[in-house]
């Protein structure tokens, strides 16, 4: 039998919840904190020593996640103050995401959303649990060729449209990521000196090299005489955009901004080593790269080349002798003499089938002799990437 001063404190408890129940109205707009989960409601704390309950699926995500902690405040809205207070967030947290919204789009600060899906033109963005789209063309600063890659991830955007009442959204990542950038450009540009080595990515890839991301939005430009110690280079052949590289800084023009950038430098120069690796009277195999008016160019080895003087070829009419060194041709060729402070090799062509013939050197490893051209003389793109790979 329940005693006179627990009666007592029934009562008063039962008094104190009716007559703070009678401070809140239906439909009213009230803010409270977490203080507690059970199985299918959250207890929050209104002020002084409320409490009121709210349906625990309210609080959840789109995935079913419980989306607030101990702690947290919210806003909800009275819906029933018969027996406690009982409070609801429907209606209410949309409204306060879209004052949210107009909020960061009038003061220009990040809001975090979830790309949810490719729509037609951009993508479909999820803020708490309203809808915002972003084009194409803003959801990153590099170009992209597949918009797949974006679904599923959350970033930060920059609102910059916000219209009829928060209907029409518009967001852009790369805004924000622009912003980011020019804060970061001038502390980047102080590690931008001559000499110095640093790591970027490849942005886009010309005929004539590729331009480098170093960060903070500056780029540099890696020439393709700058690739590799060979003239028979090709940008693609070595770098693909979105890779990320070691590169040496050449030159910066503090007045153009313009940067110039290295690659072969960080890599051994094949011609260090050309007195120990060719002798005169040797026979190597070589390809013959390009024709000049003077002679042919003979790739020895991934960054040596050699010259086959026009002086070599056996007497005949005016430019016969192109004939038997066509671009792209592999045979033997003697070296002549070495001279490697000037980094000049001279060659010359060794008639096919002759004994000489058969006593050449390949000095690449990769190398066969039943090998076509180009694998006889090795890739120059595995090589570079295989060294580069070591660093």
């Amino acid at each position: 039998m329940m005693g006179v001063s627990d009666q007592e404190e029934d009562f008063a408890s039962m008094f104190e919840a009716s007559v703070k129940a009678r401070q809140f109205t239906r439909g009213q707009e009230i803010e409270g904190t977490i203080v507690g989960f059970g199985p299918k409601v959250a207890f929050v704390n209104v002020g002084g020593k409320g409490e009121a309950e709210i349906d625990l699926a309210e609080l959840k995500d789109a995935d079913g996640d419980v989306e607030v902690s101990i702690g947290d405040r919210i806003q909800a809205r009275v819906v029933s103050t018969g027996g406690g207070i009982v409070l609801s967030r429907k209606g209410v947290r949309n409204a306060a995401t879209q004052r949210e919204l107009e909020d960061a789009f009038r003061a220009g600060v990040a809001v975090e959303g979830k790309v949810d899906k490719v729509v037609k033109g951009g993508y479909e963005v999820r803020i708490a649990r309203e809808r915002a789209f972003c084009p194409l063309s803003q959801i990153d600063i590099a170009r992209t060729t597949d918009p797949a890659v974006h679904e599923g991830k959350t970033y930060a955007f920059r609102v910059i449209e916000y219209k009829n009442s928060g209907k029409d959204v518009v967001l852009s990542r790369r805004k924000h990521l622009e912003e980011a950038q020019r804060a970061s450009a001038a502390e980047v540009r102080k590690s931008i000196i001559v000499g110095a080595v640093l790591t970027g990515r490849v942005a886009s890839v010309l005929d004539f090299g590729a331009f480098i991301d170093l960060g903070g939005g500056i780029q540099g430009l890696l020439h393709v005489s700058e690739m590799s110690w060979s003239r028979s280079t090709t940008p693609s052949e070595i770098v693909a955009p979105g890779d990320q590289i070691t590169v040496k800084v050449l030159r910066v023009d503090e007045a153009t901004q313009k940067i110039s950038l290295g690659l072969k430098q960080l890599l051994d120069d094949p011609w260090s080593s050309v007195a120990t690796r060719f002798t005169v009277g040797d026979v190597v195999k070589g390809r013959v790269t390009r024709i000049a008016e003077f002679g042919a160019f003979v790739e020895l080895d991934a960054g040596i080349e050699g010259l086959a003087h026009v002086s070599t070829f056996a007497p005949g009419r005016a430019g016969e002798w192109r004939t038997s060194v066509p671009t792209g041709m592999t045979g033997a060729f003697e070296i002549v003499s070495v001279d490697p402070a000037q980094k000049r090799i001279g060659v010359r062509l060794v008639d096919e089938g002759s004994s000489r013939a058969a006593e050449v050197e390949p000095h690449d490893e990769a190398a066969q002799a039943d090998a076509p051209p180009e694998a006889a003389m090795g890739s120059i793109a595995d090589k570079l990437r295989g060294a580069l790979g070591k660093q």
